[in-house]
């Protein structure tokens, strides 16, 4: 391992992330009550908290993915940051950013499109520090001369094509793109299309990443099978936003293509998930007992989304379906059944790497409810939009506050479902929050004893450290 030092900012940016996620998710309950009763908190209109939500979530998913990045590669993977002062000026550069955008939002200042609805000038920012970021990446991992495991391509592929698709999405800004709707329109979600592709590559190197360390076995990130996840993930990220474009003229069969794609990548990403699972032991279960869970939490999620695309991606349904409560379904349990699964189990595989004396084997009660809690208000939130979609989908009356008032149950559900997914999203949140901070404070506390103890403490860490087996044996309960 290299000192302790270079990993802190990983620790940061996981920590922002997990506050970004909490936030994100009361924006997201609060535009849920108001989209029903618009009347509520008139002070915080849903033309502010639709964009908070929106903003806090994605930028969550990338702040928990690149902190992992952050960690992984100094700590465990033996490659010394290129610039560690670099992670420093990204982290607080992403932080500024970030404030600066949500005061834009709530003072109501806007001026972007869908997903980036803030002034297009804080986007200078990003793209700077994303820059920095991809180079420090690469300038980092070109140390290892070995052939590359699939999550270093997985990771690489997902910084330089956020950048590319990054740029594409501020196409609009150029009046040729700009003046003509359909132009816009095409340029603008087939960026957003490929955009979460650019996402989905860090989610899933970050999975693999955590089978191999779990299993102790390389061959999980250096298989046929997931090369052909990272070739297909590839293809998807570059000509699956296919199926996102059907407001505009287009040939069938390219939508088409494009939903074969998307359904192929996540079959085999479960597939790996489930024969990860099926190769371990008891003990290397319990060893990592949180992010095993979650890692098997999110697969069960690739198989209900894998489902449920196979559905709308049929023409006939997709007519009925598109635009409706059913794709916020899928948008739903996609972002936090797979992609927060993932960076949860994340985030608590390094809580139990770098606090092995604090955190049991034995998982911790309070979060295995909050677990529990998430997962099943994710179901029953999950089927209530299914349904709201259906109601939406098959009204072929002439009054759209008819139709609404048929499916208001169902909203009702998904409202107060929202609420308890919180609740339980919370619990989680504030124990991975609370811990990577002590992860930090001992780390600079280590560091400081390094400093006046020039003798490692590297062997004496080892050898207090619980053997890997040690009371791990039984079950998870």
């Amino acid at each position: 391992m290299t000192n302790n030092e270079e990993h802190l900012g990983g620790i940061q940016f996981m920590r922002l992330g997990l506050l970004a996620l909490a936030g994100g998710m009361l924006f997201g309950v609060i535009g849920g009550f108001q989209f029903l009763f618009p009347e509520f908190l008139q002070e915080l209109l849903f033309t502010k908290t639709r964009p908070m939500h929106v903003s806090l979530v994605i930028s969550s998913i990338f702040l928990i993915a690149i902190g992992g990045i952050y960690y992984y590669l100094p700590r465990q993977c033996n490659l010394p940051l290129f610039s560690a002062k670099a992670v420093s000026l990204h982290f607080w550069g992403f932080l500024i950013t970030g404030l600066a955008i949500v005061g834009c939002y709530l003072s109501g200042r806007f001026g972007g499109r869908e997903y980036f609805e803030f002034p297009p000038i804080l986007s200078i920012p990003i793209f700077l520090t994303w820059i920095l970021f991809g180079v420090n990446y690469f300038m980092t991992t070109r140390q290892d001369k070995k052939s590359w495991p699939v999550y270093y391509w997985m990771w690489g592929t997902g910084i330089v094509f956020f950048f590319i698709t990054y740029t594409e999405a501020h196409l609009w800004l150029i009046p040729y793109f700009r003046d003509n709707m359909v132009r816009e329109i095409m340029v603008q979600w087939k960026s957003y299309g490929a955009l979460t592709g650019s996402w989905n590559m860090l989610v899933y190197g970050t999975a693999l990443y955590l089978a191999t360390r779990i299993s102790g076995c390389e061959k999980y990130a250096r298989s046929k099978m997931a090369f052909s996840l990272y070739f297909l993930g590839l293809f998807n990220l570059m000509f699956g936003w296919a199926h996102h474009t059907y407001l505009v003229p287009s040939d069938t069969w390219i939508r088409t293509f494009a939903y074969v794609v998307s359904m192929t990548e996540l079959a085999i990403f479960g597939k790996i998930i489930w024969d990860w699972r099926g190769s371990l032991e008891t003990w290397q279960k319990n060893a990592h007992c949180n992010a095993y869970r979650f890692l098997i939490a999110a697969d069960i999620w690739v198989f209900v989304n894998l489902g449920l695309a196979l559905i709308i991606s049929v023409p006939a349904f997709n007519l009925f379906t598109h635009g409706t409560h059913i794709t916020v379904a899928h948008a739903m349990g996609s972002t936090i059944g797979i992609n927060m699964m993932v960076l949860l189990a994340s985030v608590f595989f390094v809580i139990r790497e770098e606090l092995p004396n604090e955190v049991h084997a034995s998982c911790s009660k309070t979060l295995r409810t909050g677990f529990w809690i998430s997962n099943v208000s994710l179901a029953i939130f999950f089927v209530a939009l299914i349904l709201a979609g259906v109601g939406k989908g098959i009204y072929d009356g002439a009054s759209f506050q008819e139709m609404m008032l048929g499916i208001r149950p169902f909203l009702l559900t998904f409202a107060v479902s929202g609420i308890a997914l919180m609740i339980g999203m919370w619990i989680i949140l504030w124990h991975g929050f609370r811990l990577l901070g002590l992860v930090r404070r001992n780390a600079v506390n280590s560091r400081c004893i390094e400093q006046s103890y020039p003798v490692s403490l590297q062997d004496d860490q080892k050898a207090f450290r619980p053997d890997s087996r040690g009371d791990l044996g039984a079950p998870i309960g």
